[in-house]
């Protein structure tokens, strides 16, 4: 038996509970893992808290992340005791995730942590790091140089917006964060290496088809008016990272800033992004973050306070990354 949190839908309704469930309910995978940690993840807590048509099927065991070791294997990469870990491929939607002491997934879904990160930080960063990381690549790709300017990152305090300031102001970007919680200024300044905050009103309302330049990049998780006024505002050649839609999934937004300035719109997919680019973004996470800095960016929580922790995360009570301890 092992302890999962789980999702159901029937005629006694929508909810989530703690349960106790026998190994031969899991999946039918070629890995088995006990789950060391989880986190979780906007997406979760939409999940968890029914907030959102993110489960597929059910019951389901939510969790878009988690790392753990191999007990049992029949992938040719795995075998017993090694370490791995899972983002995105569609666990917790459509898979059984990580909110739980034990996962069965394809060996494929898996990859290596970085050998300078233990379990615990592998899970700091987690989906929300990755993402952040991606990003900053994407921006790379197009070009963005810190001598270009400042970036721009909205939903600076949430998870993927507090990797992207601390990677950024890393690699010696001059970052402005966007935050809608001045309780956060100092956390945003002081921890994570921003050079100014601004107010997220500034930002999420309708604005003009083109603004007075004001980045040379973004990384954007909000969406819609958000992400449209972060395109009329950036610099002539500059690049937007998108990556997420916690305004919404709209985007009322104008050509001009494509066809006046050449402004790039790149999307960031982090649940279906191949190995290869995977594993590139694990190493420089290894490379990029230490133990004194993935502490200042999560906390850790039990399994059992799962469901109270989504709950505040979609009431905006969380800061960075909220890590469970699935053991």
């Amino acid at each position: 038996m092992f302890k999962a949190l789980v999702i159901e839908n029937d005629e006694q309704g929508y909810r989530s509970l703690l349960k106790d469930l026998p190994e031969s309910q899991l999946p039918d995978h070629d890995v088995t893992l006990d789950v060391s940690y989880s986190s979780l993840n906007y997406k979760d807590a939409l999940a968890i808290c029914n907030k959102g048509p993110i489960v597929r099927q059910f019951p389901m065991v939510p969790g878009i992340d988690f790392v753990g070791r191999v007990t049992a294997s029949r992938h040719p990469d795995w075998k017993e005791d090694d370490v791995a870990l899972l983002t995105g491929w569609g666990v917790g939607e459509k898979q059984w995730g990580g909110l739980a002491q034990k996962a069965s997934v394809s060996g494929d879904w898996l990859v290596r942590p970085p050998a300078t990160l233990s379990p615990l930080q592998t899970m700091a960063i987690g989906t929300a790091g990755l993402t952040a990381m991606l990003c900053v690549m994407a921006l790379e790709k197009q070009g963005i140089t810190p001598e270009q300017g400042p970036v721009l990152v909205t939903g600076a305090s949430g998870g993927v917006g507090s990797y992207s300031v601390s990677l950024l102001a890393r690699l010696g970007y001059q970052v402005i964060a966007s935050s809608g919680r001045t309780s956060d200024h100092a956390y945003l300044i002081d921890t994570l290496g921003a050079a100014s905050v601004i107010d997220r009103e500034e930002l999420s309302q309708p604005g003009k088809p083109l603004a007075k330049e004001r980045w040379a990049a973004a990384i954007d998780s909000v969406g819609s008016h958000t992400l449209a006024n972060v395109l009329a505002a950036t610099q002539r050649d500059g690049a937007v990272a998108a990556c997420g839609m916690a305004q919404g999934l709209d985007l009322p937004a104008s050509v001009a800033p494509f066809i006046l300035r050449g402004v790039t719109l790149a999307g960031v997919d982090s649940v279906m992004c191949p190995k290869p680019l995977r594993q590139q973004a694990w190493q420089r996470l290894g490379e990029l973050m230490d133990s004194e800095r993935l502490s200042k960016l999560s906390r850790v929580i039990l399994l059992s306070e799962a469901r109270e922790g989504a709950q505040a995360l979609l009431d905006g009570k969380v800061q960075g990354r909220l890590i469970v301890d699935c053991r």
